[in-house]
């Protein structure tokens, strides 16, 4: 009977082990993808900043709670912004500030992630 409680003990901790891996980020970029999706207009200069982009870019800063979650959420919008030529740096750069957000994850199509 203890063997099989020692057992079952070891099982749980060995399942939560691999659920919370260190240093594996839980950010994906389908999820940044999804999430900026509404600002493209407004990032490429052809359309208003929508409030649905804010409620985007409210969600990437809530997903990316680690340094991982952040550099990963960082690479995926530099991703994003190098798919789209005809977005505005600037207008990227500043996005998080207009939609009244503090974010310190960079939307540029050159930024250093791993800084």
């Amino acid at each position: 009977m203890m063997k099989g409680i020692v057992i079952s003990i070891l099982v749980v901790l060995a399942m939560a082990h691999l659920m919370v891996q260190q240093g594996e980020a839980i950010v994906n970029c389908g999820q940044v993808d999804s999430n900026l999706a509404p600002c493209v207009s407004y990032l490429s200069k052809r359309g208003s900043l929508d409030p649905a982009c804010c409620a985007g870019v409210q969600n990437i800063k809530n997903l990316a709670q680690t340094t991982d979650d952040k550099q990963a959420a960082c690479e995926c919008c530099k991703a994003a912004a190098n798919r789209f030529p005809n977005v505005d740096e600037v207008t990227a750069s500043t996005l998080p500030g207009k939609c009244g957000i503090a974010m310190n994850i960079p939307i540029s199509k050159t930024t250093n992630c791993q800084g």
